[in-house]
């Protein structure tokens, strides 16, 4: 069966195998999350699992909400994302998922929110490469420069790589190993770097392309 969970990023830090090797690991509360609601071909049309991340404080839990978790009797949560899967036969309204779901040896892939940047130009955005800056080129080394075509056909395409919001969006990483579990503490150690600011939300799902 296809397993996912939704978890916290904590931050990088870096383990010891057996052989002395160090591995940069990046370590993720994962979980634990509850089963809010579950989607079958029946009644949906597929197959499919809602899972809820995150306590939510009463006061801000709005009508519809309410309704919704009170229908699959869970408390309320911060987070919900929804996890397709083939074979839902396992779990039910109400599980609970932990970070044990996963197995050290595992191969994830695990999607963020990568860090805002903000408004900036194309040799940060798109790595554009500068004028030589000495010899009087002035303030203009880092400008984009020319973009259209004269005459013909006298405009812009559109989607060319131009200065302009950079960062905030939804990044995939793939393939990347679970070193380490802790269910006592919810925490999974995975082999390299993942998406997003410390503290921002992921969701750890088996990987699609194995490598």
């Amino acid at each position: 069966m296809k397993k996912g969970i939704i978890g916290k990023k904590i931050g990088m830090t870096q383990i010891f195998d057996e052989l002395g090797k160090v591995i940069p690991v990046t370590v993720i509360e994962a979980g634990p999350c509850v089963v809010v609601q579950k989607k079958t071909i029946e009644n949906d049309g597929y197959n499919s699992l809602q899972i809820g991340f995150g306590d939510m404080k009463p006061h801000k839990v709005n009508k519809p909400q309410k309704g919704h978790f009170a229908k699959g009797d869970v408390a309320a949560k911060r987070i919900l994302k929804e996890f397709k899967f083939d074979n839902i036969d396992a779990l039910n309204v109400g599980d609970i998922i932990k970070a044990d779901a996963f197995e050290i040896g595992d191969v994830v892939d695990v999607r963020g929110t990568s860090k805002g940047k903000g408004f900036q130009g194309s040799v940060k955005r798109h790595g554009f490469g500068t004028l030589k800056q000495t010899h009087g080129t002035g303030p203009v080394h880092r400008h984009t420069g020319s973009l259209g075509m004269c005459s013909s056909p006298s405009r812009i395409f559109k989607g060319k790589k131009m200065a302009g919001h950079m960062g905030a969006e939804t990044v995939t990483v793939q393939n990347l190993e679970v070193v380490k579990v802790d269910a006592q503490n919810n925490l999974i150690a995975l082999r390299g770097a993942v998406p997003g600011p410390k503290g921002g939300t992921v969701t750890i799902i088996n990987s699609v392309k194995k490598a």
